[in-house]
């Protein structure tokens, strides 16, 4: 495979909902020890924007949980939900702006063994198409709440691929917001594209 670029902290630093649209067929790449790869294309994706999103963890003010909402742009936000669940966000926007994009399913294409072991063998399109699966497959927990996806030599980053068109692109209400009010409730930040419009066609999937 070719080597693509990671993204750049200015790609981050950008309104949260601009990050959240771009992301979109991105690739999302966790390194593991010994420098192997795990990585699938963002196909699912969620903006949270502020303490005046009432849908947003920043709604309740800075707290332990969500402290890493809080600093500087390209930074991971990991939080743990439902007493069993790990979530991976994206800080965008500014330090001191609590902000963040919600990466909620990926296309798997690379390491995909190892990602159905984790997966205790789920099928292929069962294994990274949600944001809890996504986190257990490629091995993500508290461990990376305020990493830097920027820095050189990450472990967890993500890398350039083209700008998917926007004829391909689905926009709704975000996921799971059943007792946030309107209008934090209905607004469409939740950025959605087929997976199978995802793949290169000179880029050949793994079997």
């Amino acid at each position: 495979m070719t080597e693509k670029q990671a993204l750049a902290r200015a790609f981050f630093s950008r309104e949260t909902r601009l990050v959240a649209r771009a992301l979109l067929g991105k690739r999302l790449v966790r390194l593991e020890k010994g420098g192997s790869r795990l990585a699938g294309l963002i196909t699912e994706i969620e903006a949270y924007v502020g303490s005046d999103d009432l849908g947003c963890h920043a709604r309740a003010g800075r707290t332990a949980r969500n402290a890493s909402m809080w600093g500087p742009p390209g930074y991971a936000y990991v939080y743990f939900t439902y007493g069993m669940h790990w979530m991976l966000n994206i800080v965008t926007e500014q330090d001191g702006f609590p902000a963040a994009v919600l990466i909620r399913a990926i296309k798997p294409l690379e390491g995909l063994e190892v990602m159905q072991a984790r997966r205790s063998g789920r099928p292929r399109h069962a294994l990274t198409d949600g944001p809890a699966k996504l986190c257990q497959a490629l091995n993500i927990d508290r461990r990376m709440d305020g990493y830097d996806i920027c820095q050189t030599k990450a472990s967890l980053f993500i890398e350039n691929e083209p700008e998917i068109p926007e004829t391909l692109v689905t926009k709704t209400p975000r996921v799971g917001l059943n007792h946030v009010p309107e209008p934090w409730k209905s607004i469409p930040w939740r950025y959605f594209v087929h997976p199978s419009k995802l793949l290169n066609p000179n880029e050949e999937e793994q079997p």
